[in-house]
């Protein structure tokens, strides 16, 4: 059965993992994404190469290119430049991200192919925003952890220092956005016939997505709190650990606490003055995340399952 998007068609020059996840969930949907290499290939291919059949298929390349259809042209030969431009004739976005300086010098910035295909929906990201101050610089995920605040974040955790997040977040947070971006694009192509150049910088992004929950006490003007949201920044915040295992509990409402506090053998923190509502227990996270710790260490991890599920209280294994 065709995706909602069979017979958009894409011309994706992306490279790396935050362009090819963002194409790849393009062709997930429906689109036929042509993706364009160099002769030497993406450099992605080439990360942890010697685990696939041969050094060109790498794992993460594998998991961020699937669905598209493949072509080598070494766009510093003039001649693939035009072959290019002819494809980019009669698609429906061309998408990149290199830095705008690099991709303009090979005659494929937005103002020149406007004039080859002047519905094209043309989209790139870059690591910040074109006109600020890092416009020029060239970025990766550790550099955009850094600088969006993200693993300074990950020390207020623990106190130690600052720390990168175990995955690609930069490179895939952003790579959904873009995706997001495009989407709105082809709608709006749809209702009025017109293409759009569309930018989607990493820094940005980034410090979007943090500051939805970490902005906090500095939402209003003038700030009434520090920023953090508490509980998510808690050192205590992790998965309990069981008889044989972890697991990963979330009483939500208070009904949900007091449930849980009968199955864990202690209704009487339901009336603890520290923990008897949402208004309070958020000052005190940290007091019956300890508390907690202990309990749940003399029975086996399903048997938790079992009974939070019976009672209806959220709740996960963790697995490896």
């Amino acid at each position: 059965m065709p995706g909602p998007l069979a017979g958009v068609k894409v011309i994706d020059l992306t490279a790396v993992l935050l362009g090819p996840f963002a194409t790849q969930h393009l062709a997930d949907m429906g689109a036929d994404v042509i993706k364009v290499e160099p002769p030497e290939g993406d450099l992605l291919r080439l990360s942890g190469g010697s685990m696939g059949r041969d050094k060109s298929m790498g794992p993460i390349y594998m998991a961020a290119n699937r669905n598209k259809r493949s072509l080598c042209l070494d766009l510093k030969k003039p001649r693939a430049v035009e072959v290019l431009k002819g494809l980019i004739k009669n698609a429906d976005l061309f998408i990149h991200n290199s830095r705008p300086a690099a991709i303009e010098r090979l005659g494929l910035g937005y103002d020149e192919l406007k004039k080859v295909n002047p519905s094209i929906i043309y989209a790139y990201s870059l690591g910040y925003a074109r006109k600020g101050p890092y416009g020029h610089k060239p970025a990766f995920d550790d550099l955009v952890q850094g600088v969006s605040g993200a693993a300074s974040l990950q020390s207020r955790v623990d106190g130690e220092q600052p720390k990168f997040i175990p995955s690609l977040i930069a490179d895939k947070t952003t790579g959904l956005h873009l995706c997001i971006a495009v989407l709105g694009a082809l709608y709006h192509r749809k209702c009025t016939g017109e293409g759009q150049m569309i930018e989607v910088p990493m820094l940005e992004t980034l410090a979007s997505f943090w500051l939805t929950e970490h902005l906090f006490g500095e939402t209003w003007t003038p700030g009434r709190g520090a920023m953090g949201y508490d509980r998510i920044i808690n050192k205590y915040r992790h998965p309990f650990p069981t008889r044989d295992g972890y697991i990963c509990a979330l009483p939500y409402t208070d009904a949900h606490w007091v449930r849980f506090f009968e199955i864990v053998e202690r209704p009487d923190l339901a009336k603890d003055p520290r923990f008897c509502d949402r208004t309070v227990r958020p000052k005190h996270f940290s007091e019956l995340y300890q508390v907690l710790d202990s309990l749940m260490k003399h029975r086996s991890t399903q048997e938790w399952l079992d009974a939070f599920d019976e009672a209806d209280i959220p709740a996960m294994p963790v697995n490896t």
